[in-house]
């Protein structure tokens, strides 16, 4: 056996601490590649009408139906008693919630949409009107099997 000396001890130590670091740029920067944006600009300003936009919302009493099967987006705003909600210019955006990649608008005016989604998380974005003027704003994440 080869006697261990001061160069092999700094190679090991060199070697080990490269491993490291190399592990710790890679997973940086694919955090920082895949990071989707900001959700709003400055979070303070955001918060200041929260409760007020939240609770005009909540007072629509609208829920979301949606689901997704054999290659259909099926999307549904409902009112209190099941019935179709009154929506005016409604948006709707899908994509992964961790990263921007598969992002997609969609135009949900039939209610369904045909759509290829890959297994996973996926997060569906609506935004839209009551007549009155009452933005509705919604996030339903699904889970595609595979």
């Amino acid at each position: 056996m080869t006697e261990l000396t001061g160069r092999h001890v700094a190679a090991i130590f060199v070697s080990g601490f490269g491993i490291i670091i190399a592990v710790n740029v890679a997973l940086a920067t694919n955090a920082v590649r895949t990071f989707p944006g900001l959700e709003v600009a400055n979070s303070y300003v955001a918060s200041q009408s929260f409760d007020a936009r939240r609770n005009a919302q909540e007072a629509l009493g609208w829920r979301i139906e949606a689901g997704y099967a054999d290659g259909v987006l099926n999307v549904a705003i409902l009112d209190r008693d099941g019935a179709p909600a009154p929506v005016d210019s409604i948006s709707a955006h899908i994509g992964r919630p961790t990263e921007a990649r598969d992002d997609l608008d969609l135009d949900l005016t039939r209610g369904a949409v045909p759509l290829d989604l890959a297994p996973g998380l996926w997060r569906l974005d609506l935004e839209g009107h009551a007549p009155d003027g009452t933005l509705f704003q919604k996030a339903v994440e699904f889970r595609v099997q595979g």
